[in-house]
């Protein structure tokens, strides 16, 4: 059985192992001190950014992070979801898509407006089970880093 539940204070370890293979299988650096302010925000729940875990068998196995903003097209709260990770080991057990659908039935119990994500063209094992809850708009993601 998947549980999907809020982030907490006992999830620190298990999330800084899966947070590390997250930015490993994405090929970058985090630093430090911004992985610590990141599991900041996520116990701060007045922060707008939301952390979520996926337990099977009571380990957590897999998160998602998303920060909620408004928008210009909507007067209701637009979610996107930033980061979401399941262990390799668990792949194809069902996390991805329980923590995907948490996203959705908080986001129609809350009245969130909508639900977006983005990931790697080449990510074809998450673009299979993305492609079950929405087809992709086509829209091409342009970066500037001002740091």
């Amino acid at each position: 059985m998947i549980v999907v539940r809020d982030i907490a204070e006992p999830d620190e370890a298990a999330w800084r192992r899966l947070w590390a293979g997250y930015i490993a299988f994405y090929e970058t650096d985090v630093p430090a001190p911004v992985t610590g302010e990141t599991w900041r925000r996520l116990l701060d729940r007045s922060t707008p950014i939301v952390g979520r875990v996926a337990e099977r068998d009571q380990q957590v196995v897999g998160f998602s992070i998303c920060v909620l903003h408004p928008g210009t097209w909507t007067t209701a709260p637009i979610c996107y979801l930033e980061d979401l990770f399941v262990d390799p080991a668990e792949r194809g057990g069902g996390i991805g898509r329980a923590l995907i659908q948490d996203l959705i039935d908080r986001g129609r119990a809350q009245g969130w407006s909508r639900l977006y994500w983005h990931t790697h063209g080449g990510n074809a094992a998450a673009r299979r089970v993305y492609d079950r809850f929405a087809a992709a708009d086509g829209f091409v993601r342009y970066r500037l880093f001002l740091d």
